[in-house]
């Protein structure tokens, strides 16, 4: 192993424990790549609030302020145009008012155009099923629908995610409209810088106040390629805009091939 490698290594390693101390399983757009068929790919997600909201969403729920949450991604390239994932396990290693917790699990199904890293114009959607504790969700059944369109245009991506979330009350009108955007300027095809944003509005029948709205801007990272043992990496600081949101929050996302050479092209 050369120095580069292992100060790079070293860096992602001793980096871990600042970021890994939020209350999201996962914080991050879309853009319909999916792993190749017969591949599995793991992802490490971590996301920590060093400052945020400092009551709880809803009675029993854990308070973002200071939490840190990790969660295991892992996924299965079944056809080209289909990814079968698991989130397990879903955890906060760490929350002001709950300690050390387990919060749940989730299965999800993406349908994209395939190859769709190589077309202009992207499509896809993505399926969530989620198995929740009630300080995790107040609700212990939950789903997510995730269009995914977008554009690459090289440098260029433009890639938005018209989330809906329900709980499975209150029919269609009580669906949760939580999207997500990015663009993102490529120097090349290992690394990215991009601005994101994640909203709440809130139901679809009413958008909540501003002011009760969740919306947060994102600077990000992102190096994808196989020289650092496979890893790809994404690391980022958000920003809230409003008293609903978290002030400050980073997150670090490590992802590998496993079934992969860790150096092959």
């Amino acid at each position: 192993m050369n120095l580069r490698t292992t100060g790079i290594v070293s860096l992602c390693i001793s980096a871990m424990p600042v970021l890994m101390l939020a209350q999201t399983d996962e914080i991050q757009v879309y853009d319909g790549e999916i792993a190749p068929p017969g591949i599995f790919n793991l992802m490490i997600h971590n996301n920590f609030t060093p400052k945020g909201r400092t009551l709880p969403d809803y009675p029993g729920a854990i308070i973002a302020n200071h939490s840190y949450q990790v969660t295991a991604e892992f996924a299965y390239g079944v056809t080209p145009w289909l990814e079968q994932g698991l989130y397990l396990p879903v955890t906060s290693p760490y929350s002001e008012n709950h300690g050390s917790t387990i919060n749940g699990f989730k299965i999800r199904e993406l349908f994209t155009r395939p190859n769709a890293q190589a077309h202009t114009f992207i499509y896809a959607v993505n399926f969530e099923f989620s198995v929740n504790r009630h300080y995790w969700e107040s609700r212990t059944i939950t789903s997510e629908i995730r269009p995914i369109v977008g554009l690459h245009l090289h440098p260029w991506d433009l890639i938005y995610n018209p989330i809906v979330d329900t709980d499975y009350t209150g029919g269609l009108g009580n669906l949760q409209y939580n999207p997500s955007g990015r663009v993102a300027w490529n120097f090349n095809d290992r690394w990215a810088l991009a601005a994101e944003e994640y909203d709440s509005f809130g139901p679809l029948h009413g958008f909540l106040p501003l002011s009760r709205q969740f919306h947060e801007v994102w600077a990000t990272t992102d190096y994808s390629g196989t020289r650092f043992f496979g890893l790809s990496v994404e690391a980022g600081v958000g920003y809230g805009l409003t008293a609903a949101s978290d002030k400050w929050t980073l997150k670090l996302m490590l992802s590998r091939n496993l079934n992969v050479h860790p150096w092959r092209p």
